[in-house]
């Protein structure tokens, strides 16, 4: 049997444009060589398996290189390099400054690289210092490290620095697609994708788990072997998830939960792999940014097609609740719990919307719609009476109709008015419309109430003979006209008042409420004193939301009292929230009493005298 080599090893790269995913440093040092720019001591830092000893090992044999060498000349002998993790003392460091001292017997620099620099001790660094400072000219130093930020400033601040990239999902995939064709393999692209996503960046991973997975499945690479063998859940699994998201579909959704964890998949991964293919479904909502989806064009076309089916808002919402559960998984008694709740709350996403929308208004439509009043029967009998009357009068009456047909409109006119003095006496704020009628029916501050000419006169003017029925029916017609018209006098009501008195009777309908024991609304009214803008607009600020839900409540009875107590159905309410003027509120007595002493200092010389208590 033949010694198998790893494709890690096989195919690492000889030279700088085998290197996978660091064009910008390899052309850095390639035209460093080349114009003779190379610094003596070189950092190469970045996370593993992207290339750093690689391109160490490439750069120190391409020193040594000249016109009259042979490529493949590898100067061995000229190249050292030390492993910092197992010689980190003090007396490792010495003996490589004794040999840098020697010159090289082949070529024209000795190259010392020395891997994992980060594992060397403070003495070993502190060592090393002057030597890395000011090195012979033949020696140069190529330092690599994962971890840079555990060297000491004074080793980093005498080294050229080069900080390595992660390899990218495209480079890795069409790297081993590279390979795959070297060996005579037929992959899927697919199947390369999940390979690059689980290497994380590092093509070293990216190379051993190709090895572990051609040996499974032969020289056949697909997706399900990819994801059978690497035990790792897919793009398709997280779609048929969202699906059932979508669908609202809940025993199945836990039922597939089930299977997953059946499969043995931790939970903690299932929720960091959903909110992951979520963020790539909210990606392909806009084609600026389905670039940043790194999957093959088949998957690309399934994930632009789920993310039509599923909105902006459901997406961010169900990715914030996926994060609150990745970040309480591991704090989490019954972590099988969470993460099944945490289905079911996206699940329940668009339902919750939809009732959010149907009760977006803290006042209900039913409010803003009040039936007509209706006709009273003896409104109705004489205005049947009159179109059938046979008298003489009521016949011309009907022939002109700029008398009898007039009064009828009158009392449907005044009728419809009291309806709206019945909308008033609700004051409901959002009904604009009604506002404006009553704008448009009732007079001025200053205007006395203005009456129609022709009604008055009817009623007042007009006498009828009491001795014919005809004559009592017309007699108890102008009654009727008369009541109603008083009735819309005294509903409408423009009297001018004060801040003074609307501030008095503030007071009057707090008292009352603290009397029949509604104490939680008569302390939000006592938080801050009314403001009158406008004459009639009444403006209350409040240091919460919540206490503006509760004062809606309540503000159609509040509405109604002052209207009553101030003789004035024209004034409305606005409720305006204000979170920092909380601080500027009393609750307790003593808070009170101090606000009070603001404002008058006498009071304090009043309690001191009589000796008074708070």
């Amino acid at each position: 049997m033949e010694h198998f080599v790893v494709s890690a090893r096989k195919y690492r790269p000889q030279t700088f444009k085998d290197v996978v995913g660091q064009q910008a440093i390899t052309n850095t040092l390639a035209n460093a060589i080349t114009n003779n720019h190379l610094a003596q001591a070189l950092l190469f830092t970045g996370p593993r398996g992207v290339g750093k000893t690689t391109c160490a090992r490439i750069l120190a044999k391409m020193i040594n290189q000249d016109d009259n060498q042979s490529p493949d000349e590898d100067f061995a002998f000229n190249i050292f390099e030390l492993d910092a993790a197992s010689n980190n003392s003090v007396d490792d460091i010495r003996n490589l400054i004794d040999q840098v001292r020697i010159p090289p017997q082949v070529g024209k620099y000795k190259v010392y690289i020395i891997d994992e620099v980060h594992m060397l001790s403070a003495s070993a660094f502190n060592a090393f210092l002057k030597t890395l400072e000011e090195p012979p000219k033949h020696a140069i130093f190529i330092l690599a490290t994962t971890e840079k930020h555990k060297i000491i400033p004074t080793i980093l601040s005498r080294c050229q620095i080069f900080d390595f990239k992660r390899i990218t999902v495209t480079d890795a995939k069409e790297y081993l697609k590279h390979i795959a064709e070297q060996e005579g393999i037929i992959a899927e692209d697919d199947a390369l994708q999940i390979i690059a996503q689980k290497a994380d960046g590092a093509m070293r991973d990216a190379l051993s788990i190709y090895d572990r997975v051609v040996s499974f499945s032969g020289n056949n690479l697909t997706r399900q072997a990819v994801t059978e063998n690497l035990n790792v859940l897919d793009y398709d699994t997280y779609m048929k998830i969202t699906d059932l998201l979508l669908t609202q579909n809940i025993p199945e959704l836990l039922v597939r939960y089930n299977d997953i964890l059946a499969s043995g998949f931790d939970g903690h991964h299932f929720i960091a792999g959903l909110a992951s293919h979520f963020r790539d479904l909210l990606v392909c909502k806009d084609q600026r940014t389905i670039q940043l989806l790194e999957v093959g064009e088949q998957t690309k076309a399934k994930y632009f097609e789920q993310s039509q089916q599923a909105s902006q808002e459901f997406l961010m919402e169900a990715i914030r609740l996926a994060n609150d559960c990745d970040l309480n998984y591991k704090t989490s008694r019954n972590q099988r719990l969470l993460v099944e709740l945490c289905l079911m709350q996206m699940a329940s996403i668009q339902l919750g919307a939809q009732k959010k929308n149907e009760h977006s208004q803290i006042i209900s439509p039913k409010e803003f719609t009040q039936p007509a009043k209706p006709i009273s029967s003896e409104e109705k009998k004489i205005i049947r009476d009159n179109e059938h009357d046979e008298n003489p009068v009521t016949k011309n009456a009907q022939e002109k109709p700029s008398t009898e047909s007039v009064k009828k409109e009158e009392i449907l006119t005044l009728e419809n008015k009291v309806d709206t003095s019945d909308y008033i006496s609700k004051e409901i704020p959002q009904n604009t419309e009604i506002k404006q009628e009553v704008n448009k029916q009732q007079p001025s501050h200053n205007e006395a109430p203005k009456t129609n000419p022709v009604t008055d006169n009817s009623i007042a003017k007009k006498k009828v003979s009491g001795l014919s029925l005809a004559s009592i029916r017309k007699k108890k017609e102008l009654e009727a006209q008369a009541k109603t018209k008083t009735v819309a006098e005294e509903t409408v009501m423009t009297n001018a008042f004060t801040e003074t008195q609307l501030q008095a009777a503030w007071d009057d309908y707090v008292h009352k409420l603290k009397k029949r024991g509604e104490k939680i609304l008569a302390s939000i009214l006592e938080t801050d004193l009314p403001k009158l803008k406008n004459d009639h607009e009444i403006h209350l600020e409040l240091p919460a939301e919540s206490m503006k839900i509760d004062m809606k409540r309540g503000q159609n009875k509040l509405m109604a009292f002052l209207k009553k107590q101030l003789k004035n159905t024209t004034i409305s309410l606005h409720v305006d929230v204000n979170e920092k003027s909380a601080k500027k509120f009393a609750f307790t007595p003593i808070e009170k009493y101090n606000k009070l002493k603001e404002k008058n200092p006498l009071l304090d010389k009043l309690r001191t005298t009589f000796d008074l208590d708070v």
